[in-house]
């Protein structure tokens, strides 16, 4: 089965070039993890790549993914209630690295 992002526009395509998504990342995280409902997070920029990004996470690691649409300003705006909804996990993606204090 091909890699759902291997079938992208040439213009989602390009922006995959443009930012580093570490999905290879993110599936390991979910796979060690044994999330079955995984949400992710993404700055607005990125959002037009959320239906597959959501796709490959979920044909290699067989999670269920939801897409958060509200707001992503950076990593203190994290969606609150999730695990109502059974969610247990959260990955998030902005547009620059955050590193630890």
């Amino acid at each position: 089965m091909p890699s759902a992002l291997s079938q992208l526009s040439p213009s989602s395509s390009e922006l995959l070039k443009k930012y580093d998504l570490e999905l290879d990342r993110a599936v390991s995280s979910v796979k060690e993890a044994r999330a079955r409902r995984v949400c992710i997070q993404l700055a607005d920029g990125l959002k037009p790549l959320s239906g597959s990004i959501a796709d490959e996470i979920e044909s290699r690691t067989g999670a269920e993914v939801f897409i958060w649409m509200g707001s992503c300003f950076g990593a203190c705006d994290t969606p609150v209630g999730l695990e109502k909804q059974g969610v247990d996990m959260i990955i998030q993606w902005g547009h620059a690295p955050w590193s630890w204090l």
